[in-house]
C-alpha cells in the first residue's frame, strides 16, 4: 500500500493564492471523497498531489518522498491519475487506449510484453468492457468510456487512485455505475481511490473518509456521518439542508436545502479569510 499526504501546502495561480497552510492525509485502503463549492481549489489539490501542478510552498509526500522530488515513472507505477474530461486522440480503439497504463513499466523501444497484453486484458474485463475490445473510443456512450479511461488508469497497476470529478457529463444511471465499479476495486483490491465530486449524496454514500474543503482550506473532515450535517454544508456551501438517513444504506443524504441569505456568507467569508491570514 501507499501513502498520500500534504504537509503545510500551498497553491497559486500567479498572484492569486487558492491553497494555503493544506496539511491531509489520505486513508491507505480507503475511498476519500472531497467536495466544496465551485472554485475553492478541490480539484486545484487534487492536481497538486498527482504532481500536475506545482506546489508554491509546502510539500506533497508519496510513501514519504516529496513528489515534486520523486521522478515520474516512479510516481506512475504507485499512483494513477483520471483528470476531468479527458481525451484521447481520433480513432484509438478501447485496447489501444489501455495499453497506454503500461508505460510506466515498459522499458527500451516501450513494445507490450504478454505480461503486458494480460494486464490489458485484466482491466477491460475487469471494467466490463471486453466486448468493446476493437471498438473507437469515439463511438462508445459517456459511461462506457469513463470506463475505458478507468481501465487505463488499473492498467498501471496502482494501488492509489485519483480521479476529478469522475462522473462528470454522465446520467444518473451512468454515475452509479461508475461509482460502484470504483467502490468493488475498493473492496476487493484494496485500492486506495480519491475523488473530488460535486454530488453530495454520491460523496457520502461511496466514502469511508470525506474532505469538506471552502476557499482552499479543510472546514471538516472524517466519515460521512461527520461532513454531512447541516452546520458543515452551511460552513462550505452556504446553504440550509435537510440531511436524513438513507433507508438503503444507512448513510447521510440530503433531502432538501435553501440558500441561506448574504449576510450570512459575507460572515463566514470574513471568518474563512480571518483562518487563511
Amino acid at each position: 500500500m501507499v501513502m498520500l499526504s500534504t504537509e503545510q501546502l500551498g497553491i497559486s495561480y500567479g498572484d492569486l493564492d487558492i491553497v494555503k497552510g493544506l496539511n491531509l492525509e489520505i486513508p491507505e485502503g480507503k475511498v476519500t471523497t472531497i467536495i466544496g463549492p465551485n472554485g475553492c481549489g478541490k480539484s486545484t489539490i487534487l492536481k497538486t498531489m498527482s504532481r500536475i501542478l506545482e506546489a508554491k510552498t509546502g510539500a506533497v509526500y508519496l510513501d514519504g518522498k516529496a513528489i515534486h522530488k520523486t521522478p515520474t515513472k516512479e510516481i506512475a507505477k504507485k499512483m494513477a491519475i483520471l483528470p476531468q474530461t479527458p481525451t484521447a486522440p481520433s480513432g484509438l480503439t478501447v485496447s489501444e487506449l489501455v495499453s497506454y497504463g503500461r508505460f510506466p513499466h515498459q522499458r527500451g523501444f516501450g513494445r507490450l510484453t504478454d505480461e503486458d497484453r494480460e494486464i490489458v486484458s485484466w482491466a477491460i474485463e475487469v471494467t466490463g468492457m471486453e466486448q468493446f475490445y476493437d471498438r473507437p473510443i469515439e463511438a462508445l456512450s459517456g459511461g462506457q468510456r469513463q470506463r475505458v479511461w478507468i481501465a487505463m488508469a488499473l492498467a498501471q497497476e496502482t494501488d492509489l487512485l485519483l480521479l476529478d470529478e469522475p462522473t462528470t457529463y454522465l446520467d444518473l444511471a451512468h454515475q452509479l455505475e461508475v461509482l460502484q465499479l470504483l467502490e468493488k476495486l475498493n473492496k476487493q483490491q484494496k485500492r486506495t481511490i480519491v475523488m473530488v465530486i460535486h454530488d453530495l449524496n454520491h460523496a457520502a454514500r461511496f466514502a469511508h473518509h470525506m474532505v469538506a474543503i471552502n476557499n482552499g482550506i479543510i472546514i471538516k473532515e472524517g466519515t460521512a456521518n461527520q461532513v454531512m450535517t447541516s452546520s458543515v454544508l452551511k460552513d462550505v456551501f452556504n446553504i440550509d439542508a435537510e440531511i436524513v438517513a438513507d433507508p438503503r444504506t444507512g448513510k447521510p443524504v440530503c433531502i432538501t436545502y435553501d440558500l441561506l441569505g448574504k449576510e450570512t456568507s459575507h460572515v463566514k467569508e470574513k471568518e474563512l479569510v480571518g483562518a487563511l491570514a
